[in-house]
């Protein structure tokens, strides 16, 4: 056992447990730190390199949970057998490959079979979020808080709409960020909008006709079609929906993204919002759901208030996830139902279980109701701000050839040929240079609107700027330079 020289940069970005965590996981790697060979312990590194011992503490932990080292009881941390490490490495570069090849919430053409089966260096995914600002320190203080509280109450099966506590803070929360008017009793919490969509088919009943926008987010899409809802597809302007086509649809329910419609970023202006509650007024029976993507993540101006927040006769069911504002392992999504719904959802659905943890249960609710969120909001806002401002910026040769669309909020733009490039061009021509992107037709879903999609519009790419860092996003940009200009 030695103590080991690390080079701490304290000016840098990069987290000082994620350095010693690199550092540590590069020298078995390497071959530096052999099998069986013992590491310093946490007091002993933690005043040798002038940190924090909780610091030493987070690096060791993760290198435990991804099986690098092993802890053996009254003798240490040791460096794990080699033949363990290396199938460890396989397994990440399975799973690292598989990221850049398959998302679970895009469909790719077959043309692109064989490219998918490359490593893709920069991935601009919309879907990925940048965890190295996650509280994991506070995250694990909380944990540890409430599993030293023995409460027997939180291994007991709970309610099934979700603990009270829990609920009762979301909706503190939704009313002041999003304006949402909603008492606790309104809200379901479900592991995942999956489990909430089932549910809502529950109370909405079967073979509904709903209207999503087009394009829409592709994974309701699938989920819906395995209710055997009859789906209806509605244009869009600049302006989100085009409500006025509703009207020559016979649907009872719509499907929305008010405050920054994926893929196409649009945020729905307040004129547009209520010309979409008065058709839910018209008729008896009518409601929008809303999903509230990306709310959090805006830029420019003041958040825009949920649509549900507008409504005042019960119609609008709101959909919302910590998935993308946390981390996406929370899965704990919410959904507000109008008090008419709640009626039916408790007697025909009060019998399902709550499908999240009540300890997860409870540490989210700590983490929201201490302030905590709030602050690890403005945190990650800042550091999304600065991608996206860096995006932009890197993105200003491309004017000429393309429009640059959905600024203004979340965690991705659209970039859409002015020269009719096809999408699938666009694609190969990144793949070549170790890019992944993620064109417009992947969102859809559904072969035959990607054929009429493809046929009659120019190609549009989708750049999420979320998962990368800066080097990653002037580099990626750099090599789409090369083979799109």
């Amino acid at each position: 056992m030695y103590d080991m020289t690390i080079r701490l940069q304290t000016d840098s970005s990069v987290c000082l447990y994620e350095q010693i965590y690199e550092h540590i996981k590069r020298e078995i790697r390497g071959g530096k730190l052999l099998e069986g060979e013992r590491l310093p312990s946490t007091r002993s590194l933690a005043d040798y390199l002038q940190v924090a011992r909780s610091t030493v503490d987070y690096a060791y932990g993760q290198l435990l949970d991804e099986g690098y080292i092993e802890s053996r009881p009254c003798k240490g941390y040791f460096v794990c057998p080699l033949e363990e490490v290396l199938q460890i490495e396989d397994r990440e570069g399975t799973v690292k490959k598989q990221r850049a090849v398959v998302s679970p919430d895009m469909h790719f053409p077959k043309e692109e079979a064989e490219q998918n089966k490359m490593l893709y260096e920069y991935d601009f995914s919309p879907h990925d979020i940048d965890m190295s600002g996650f509280p994991f320190s506070v995250w694990k203080k909380i944990t540890r808080s409430i599993l030293t509280d023995a409460n027997r109450d939180l291994f007991s099966r709970g309610e099934p709409q979700g603990d009270y506590d829990l609920r009762l803070t979301i909706s503190r929360y939704l009313h002041s960020s999003r304006g949402v008017n909603c008492e606790p009793e309104q809200i379901v919490v479900g592991a995942g909008n999956d489990y909430l969509l089932m549910l809502l088919e529950k109370i909405l009943g079967r073979h509904v006709r709903i209207a999503m926008e087009y394009p829409t987010y592709g994974r309701s899409r699938q989920i819906f079609q395995s209710f055997a809802y009859h789906i209806v597809t509605v244009d869009m302007d600049e302006n989100g929906m085009m409500v006025k086509q509703l009207d020559r649809e016979d649907v009872s329910a719509v499907y929305v993204m008010p405050s920054h419609q994926f893929p196409s970023g649009v945020v729905m202006p307040i004129g547009r919002r209520l010309e979409l509650l008065k058709w839910a007024y018209r008729e008896p029976g009518r409601y929008v759901i809303e999903d509230d993507y990306d709310s959090e993540f805006r830029y420019h101006g003041k958040p825009i208030p949920a649509l549900q927040a507008s409504d005042e006769q019960g119609r609008v069911i709101y959909l919302g996830s910590f998935s993308k504002a946390i981390a996406p392992a929370i899965r704990v999504s919410f959904m507000v139902l109008p008090k008419p719904l709640l009626e039916k959802y408790r007697r025909d659905c009060s019998f399902y279980s709550c499908t999240v943890s009540r300890i997860d249960q409870s540490i989210l609710n700590c983490f929201i109701r201490d302030g905590y969120f709030e602050r690890h909001l403005n945190k990650m806002r800042k550091m999304y701000r600065a991608k996206h401002e860096l995006l932009l910026e890197c993105l200003k040769p491309f004017r000429n050839d393309f429009t640059i669309s959905g600024e203004n909020a979340g965690l991705h733009l659209l970039l859409t040929s002015k020269k009719n490039l096809p999408e699938a061009e666009l694609v190969r021509r990144a793949a070549e240079q170790g890019v992944r992107v993620y064109g417009l037709i992947d969102s859809m879903k559904d072969a035959e609107a990607c054929k009429e999609y493809e046929d009659s519009r120019a190609g549009t790419i989708l750049l999420g700027f979320g998962a990368l860092n800066r080097e990653q996003i002037e580099e990626g940009v750099g090599r789409l330079h090369k083979v799109w200009l």
